[in-house]
């Protein structure tokens, strides 16, 4: 029974990581979706990937009406065109899944519209090096609009992740 106890607590502390995994939904450019920006902001998309901390498994979703999305290298964002994208989509209602750390470039690709503002670098976190993102002084909170979108998956965080533990092993006491 000793035996069976330990193997139950050690598959019970490995499945906590499921739910300590999350990952969200952010809608590129929020309510306005991916179009060209006014001439006075063409920094608005990177401005918006600024205010947002990505992390590996996020999905950046685009809404767009005859426009284009491609993700390309740092080279070709700098030129505003690219022959070979590493991804591209022309569908209207694009998602993309962000599967690793680093930066990610992406353009639009209808001639003209990078090069009036249509273009976005999104950093991707290391998992490793996350850390609560600064409070700053005199920053406004964020609108409904400009939060995440919560996917699927189980999200524990804060006080909630050590009283799972504590509840799951109080109730191993009694098994």
């Amino acid at each position: 029974m000793s035996s069976f106890k330990v193997l139950f607590f050690t598959t019970l502390l490995f499945s906590l990581q499921v739910f300590l995994v999350h990952s969200l939904q952010y809608e590129v450019g929020e309510d306005k979706g991916w179009v060209i920006p006014s001439a006075k902001n063409d920094q608005a998309y990177n401005d918006w990937a600024s205010k947002h901390r990505f992390q590996v498994g996020d999905t950046i979703h685009f809404k767009y009406k005859k426009d284009s999305v491609l993700a390309v290298t740092e080279q070709e964002y700098d030129k505003c065109r690219s022959a070979h994208p590493v991804f591209f989509s022309n569908n209207g209602d694009t998602e993309f899944k962000l599967d690793r750390p680093g930066l990610y470039y992406f353009i639009s690709g209808v001639t003209g519209h990078c090069e009036r503002g249509l273009k976005m670098v999104i950093k991707v976190l290391d998992p490793e090096n996350l850390s609560p993102p600064a409070v700053q002084p005199n920053s406004t909170a964020p609108t409904a609009s400009s939060k995440p979108h919560k996917s699927a998956a189980v999200q524990i965080d804060g006080i909630k992740a050590p009283l799972v533990l504590v509840l799951s092993l109080f109730g191993f006491l009694f098994v």
